[in-house]
């Protein structure tokens, strides 16, 4: 699919050139040429030559909302799906669009957007953004979460900044979120010599889903220098495992962050096996909603994604049993 947006002068020549390659992120390229700056998005497929920066976005997702924010683009967003889930100051008169799962068709064409931000989870998400496309819209995919690492997906900060005329801007946020992130993890290196086992995740209708050594918490744990079991286990998706073999992978693991309760008591009543961990009994219980709304917004989901050095700084935290004031997203359960 090719979409070209004709209009306007380029962006001043005197802003330099589009960096060559991405540092982390494999999902996309942005090159420079005569006809404008050209975006390609590889799953699905997608190329656009943006002539002008874009003024009118929708989003079908969070996380763009996050990315829009970091660079100053936030004014860019006139239609949004499910804006009771968004956490990221707004100016509050953008459309809503109704549920990601099936935007509304009429109120995407009554916004006259440039274009749509789109992701695709699934066959569903495809088909639907396929719909829109059909009625006219110009849409383009999202991906960030189909990266592994935390600086891969923050890297797609930079396809915003390409639609948006401000892709030098990205590029600054980005280097100084690397910059962070990399000290960060140097210093656990050099600084912390006992590793603390972490675990993740939840029981849900008997079957324990924790990160496979591809999922982007799994780097984080590397990176701050956790001890963590499944390192090495380069699926796709997260690994299922039954209780007992959660058990014998976690009994001793010294904490447990991503836990689905708001306290101890709630993952207690919620399924009894989550007491039988050490993580627990010595209250050493995290989930990632420090930073929400009453309508179920949280910023983990848009800052956390733009500023993984955060994330990354958390994990240090909880593993050092550092104050709860230290954290970002992470909430300590009592």
């Amino acid at each position: 699919m090719l979409l070209c947006f004709a209009g306007c002068a380029r962006q001043p020549a005197e802003q330099g050139s589009v960096p060559a390659s991405n540092k982390y992120a494999t999902g996309f390229q942005i090159a420079e040429t005569d006809s404008g700056t050209v975006v390609e998005v590889f799953q699905p497929y997608q190329k656009l030559c943006v002539r002008e920066p874009m003024r009118r976005f929708g989003t079908m997702s969070t996380v763009q909302v996050g990315f829009l924010y970091a660079i100053d683009a936030i004014d860019c967003l006139v239609a949004v799906c499910n804006p009771e889930l968004i956490y990221t100051p707004v100016k509050g008169d953008e459309t809503d669009l109704g549920d990601s799962m099936k935007p509304s068709a009429e109120r995407v064409l009554q916004s006259g957007l440039d274009i749509l931000l789109a992701v695709n989870y699934g066959q569903y998400d495809n088909l639907e953004a396929a719909r829109l496309e059909k009625l006219g819209v110009p849409v383009i995919y999202i991906n960030e979460w189909q990266e592994g690492s935390p600086l891969a997906r923050a890297e797609w900060i930079r396809v915003l900044g390409a639609l948006t005329g401000k892709l030098h801007e990205a590029d600054s946020v980005f280097h100084e979120v690397e910059t962070k992130y990399i000290n960060l993890s140097q210093s656990v290196n050099q600084s912390y010599n006992r590793q603390s086992k972490i675990m993740s995740g939840n029981n849900f209708r008997g079957t324990w889903y924790v990160p496979s050594g591809k999922n982007y918490l799994s780097y984080l744990f590397k990176d701050a220098g956790a001890e963590y079991p499944f390192y090495d286990d380069m699926r796709e998706t997260s690994i299922p495992l039954t209780i007992e073999e959660t058990i014998h992978y976690f009994h001793d693991a010294d904490v447990w962050v991503g836990a689905g309760g708001s306290s101890l008591a709630e993952l207690a009543s919620m399924d009894e096996k989550h007491t039988w961990f050490k993580a627990y009994q010595n209250g050493r219980v995290y989930n990632w909603r420090k930073q929400t709304k009453a309508g179920g917004a949280n910023n983990f989901w848009e800052r956390g994604v733009v500023h993984p050095e955060e994330m990354l700084e958390d994990v240090i935290h909880i593993l050092n049993n550092a104050p709860d004031s230290t954290l970002h997203f992470a909430e300590h359960l009592y």
